[in-house]
């Protein structure tokens, strides 16, 4: 059995192609499912993810929503160099960033390039494959309509999953999808915009240069509401980010009525990760819905 040092540096290895010796580990974050650890080595810092999980593609997932950001997004992304599998640890592989002081327009450059990832689109809402939110799978099969994929690609699994697990009961089961039809003409008509899928304020950071640096996506196209609907739902965002934002893509009015609905999905995830602390955001936007 390999100790933690060599398992990192067979790890480097295989990343980079040459041995690595691995100064010092330090241990970042620890949550439920990830650790993170930045590596300090003999070729510069890295950050290290690295779990246990069976489903060994999650990481794969999150390194190709990383590419696609960097192809559309100028705000910073971190370098991916390499991930995989090694005994039983799933593993991803990325640049240490030194987090400094936010840039003065730092919200500025972020409300821009968020607007600017948001130009990006294609012909259908969805994506080539499903990927993950966290450690839910994410299912993005394609549709031409939003309030479909909406309904079928986000609200029907979630509510589905929860009902299985015991969180919620049938009756309110088949309440909430009684919001369904209501919601075919609820959203503006509009093309499908990349999203960074899971934008709040614990996934973006400022680099080592101060300016907006953007991590863990769930990406998939979408209506850009929705990344700016779940920048409400924990805060953190200064008021000139949306002001950016506005200046470069506006918004079609009646926004603030739309982002507790598309904050559906969010509390949904919440409520499958963290438990039934979250349904009372759920009860209460549905019953706004069903009036």
């Amino acid at each position: 059995m390999f100790d933690q040092g060599q398992i990192y540096e067979q790890i480097l290895f295989l990343s980079l192609g040459h041995d690595v010796k691995v100064n010092q580990a330090r241990l970042i974050a620890a949550g439920n499912f990830n650790q993170g650890v930045q590596l300090t080595t003999s070729s510069g810092d890295f950050f290290l993810k690295i779990n246990f999980d069976q489903r060994n593609d999650i990481f794969q997932k999150e390194a190709e929503g990383l590419a696609l950001l960097g192809e559309f997004c100028p705000l910073t992304i971190p370098r991916v160099y390499h991930y995989g599998q090694l005994e039983d640890y799933c593993f991803l592989l990325m640049d240490w960033v030194d987090s400094t002081q936010a840039k003065q327009d730092y919200w500025e450059q972020m409300g821009y390039g968020l607007a600017q990832l948001h130009m990006a689109t294609q012909a259908y809402f969805g994506l080539d494959s499903d990927n993950y939110i966290a450690s839910l799978e994410q299912y993005n099969q394609p549709h031409n309509i939003w309030s479909d994929f909406f309904i079928n690609q986000r609200l029907e699994p979630m509510i589905g999953k929860a009902h299985y697990e015991g969180l919620i009961g049938a009756e309110f089961l088949s309440r909430f999808r009684e919001i369904y039809p209501r919601l075919h003409h609820f959203f503006p008509n509009e093309k499908p915009a990349l999203l960074h899928g899971d934008f709040w304020s614990g996934n973006v950071l400022p680099d080592q240069l101060g300016s907006p640096l953007l991590i863990d996506p769930a990406v998939y196209y979408g209506h850009r509401e929705v990344d700016l609907a779940f920048s409400r739902m924990f805060g953190g965002f200064d008021p000139r980010f949306y002001k950016a934002y506005q200046e470069v893509f506006p918004l079609e009015s009646g926004f603030e009525e739309r982002v507790d609905v598309y904050n559906l999905y969010p509390l949904l995830v919440h409520l499958l990760l963290f438990g039934k602390s979250y349904l009372s955001g759920i009860e209460k936007t549905v019953d706004r819905i069903l009036g």
